[in-house]
């Protein structure tokens, strides 16, 4: 039970989300602008701040579970975040993205995306579970808050993309960036997300196969995001190569 209470996260009673706003509030105001983890902090907490808003006007279903979902979702990237403050180490699918936070050769983009990789790709999964363990319902019963968080952050992806990738529309085309971002996928990561929670609520009579499943799924979303901070050149050799495409 120990074991599974590692993967699940400890059986407390969801606070509001309110309290992990203001937690990314806080993070916000200490760490460097151009910090990767400041730069996905940036954008994760406009996420939660819509997600806020959507629960206030009655957009969920259901409020109860639509707020522990959300609070157990962010608990996952702060607890994350806390590790590695205090010198432990971090799950494997953040550690890219703290490993290369102040690298120079890595854009801001890339640090949003490899924050939303490893809080989409590993955290949403576990964050399932952890709901449905505290309120004492199935995956299925979760669905549609599930769905509509998930609508919420795809209508963000793009605007996330315009506001941090450089240079304008033409640029774009010869731009390492460009081809290296569209190997990556939020719907896909969310459709795997669900499938996962769902493996892994099947699995918690089974501590060790649970256990097992998490920890490839946590290494493998660290691959991703490992690729997805590749450092880049500079493209200041660009206006050549556009030379040829006009």
């Amino acid at each position: 039970m120990a074991q599974l209470e590692r993967i699940t996260g400890p059986r407390i009673p969801a606070q509001g989300v309110d309290s992990v706003i203001a937690r990314m509030r806080a993070l916000a105001a200490h760490l460097p602008p151009k910090d990767g983890v400041a730069v996905f902090n940036r954008v994760y907490l406009t996420v939660t701040e819509t997600v806020d808003r959507a629960i206030d006007d009655g957009r969920f279903r259901d409020r109860a579970a639509a707020v522990t979902l959300d609070v157990r979702f962010a608990e996952r990237y702060l607890t994350a975040v806390d590790a590695a403050a205090c010198g432990l180490r971090p799950p494997a699918c953040w550690g890219p993205l703290l490993q290369f936070r102040r690298h120079p050769g890595v854009r801001p983009l890339q640090f949003a995306l490899a924050g939303i990789n490893a809080h989409i790709g590993h955290d949403l999964a576990l964050a399932v579970v952890d709901t449905c363990r505290t309120l004492g319902c199935e995956p299925d019963a979760l669905e549609d808050e599930f769905d509509r968080v998930g609508d919420l952050l795809v209508s963000l992806e793009e605007r996330i993309r315009e506001e941090l990738m450089p240079g304008p529309d033409l640029l774009q085309i010869a731009d390492p960036l460009t081809h290296l971002l569209g190997s990556w996928s939020l719907e896909r990561a969310r459709d795997g997300a669900w499938a996962a929670a769902r493996a892994l609520w099947v699995l918690r009579e089974l501590p060790s196969l649970a256990a097992e499943f998490a920890h490839r799924l946590d290494t493998s979303v660290g691959l991703v995001g490992r690729m997805l901070l590749t450092p880049l050149p500079d493209v200041s050799y660009l206006p050549e190569i556009t030379g040829i495409v006009d």
